[in-house]
């Protein structure tokens, strides 16, 4: 269930360059302000994130998407070597400053600057609505992963009940906007992040993209009500 159609993934279809201008401008405050939007909920899923990885020591996983590198420091705690990447110079710089221990390049997932299967597993965090072509993207993670590896993308979502998304709704149009004032000097780019999750698609609907991509055993969770979901595949 979609909770607005087409007319709302048009106006979403940006250039690329204007999106990364957009995050850009949003990169030394990001990670307050994704702490103050989702209530500090993203601590939370970050866990989930871990824990369906399940980093191993000596594995390579890859962290695409990753701005400032904040979702990457709790799997390299578990003893995997993290490759963060991101589209975006100013997230990837900032994430340097913060975390020097981190390996960061800047890459586009449309095109990612690595070899077929090198990696034992593959993340992506709220990064997949975003980007021009979400399948083609899936279909880049599939070429990066080696065979029998893993892919976990944490993602917002439908909830589950109808209360919840009414009031998620609400929070969006009206709550976000606040906490956007508050913290962030872009207000802009958070009224097109509402309007991305708003028109991404369902639970249901990104297992079939992933399939489409050619992900096998795809399961997913939703997390808290299903404001977020976690999807889980591996490669064949």
């Amino acid at each position: 269930m979609r909770l607005f159609g087409r007319g709302v993934r048009a106006r979403l279809d940006k250039d690329p360059t204007d999106v990364t201008q957009m995050f850009a401008s949003v990169a030394p405050r990001y990670d307050l302000m994704n702490d103050l939007a989702s209530l500090g909920q993203d601590r939370r899923w970050r866990v989930d994130v871990v824990d369906a990885l399940a980093p191993q020591p000596g594995e390579v996983i890859l962290d695409l998407a990753a701005g400032t590198g904040t979702s990457s420091v709790p799997i390299s705690r578990a003893g995997a070597t993290v490759i963060s990447t991101d589209l975006t110079e100013d997230m990837v710089r900032v994430g340097r400053e913060r975390h020097p221990e981190q390996v960061f390049v800047v890459g586009d997932a449309a095109h990612l600057p690595y070899e077929d299967g090198c990696f034992d597993a593959a993340t992506m965090s709220f990064g997949l609505r975003n980007v021009a072509d979400a399948a083609h993207v899936l279909t880049e993670l599939h070429r990066v992963v080696r065979s029998g590896g893993t892919l976990v993308v944490c993602e917002f979502s439908t909830p589950t009940s109808a209360v919840m998304r009414a009031a998620y709704r609400v929070w969006l149009n009206r709550g976000m906007p606040v906490m956007a004032q508050l913290a962030s000097s872009d207000v802009a780019a958070y009224s097109y992040l509402t309007e991305s999750i708003l028109a991404w698609p369902d639970q249901e609907g990104l297992a079939a993209m992933m399939e489409a991509a050619g992900w096998e055993d795809i399961q997913w969770r939703n997390l808290t009500g299903g404001v977020v979901a976690l999807h889980r595949a591996t490669r064949p």
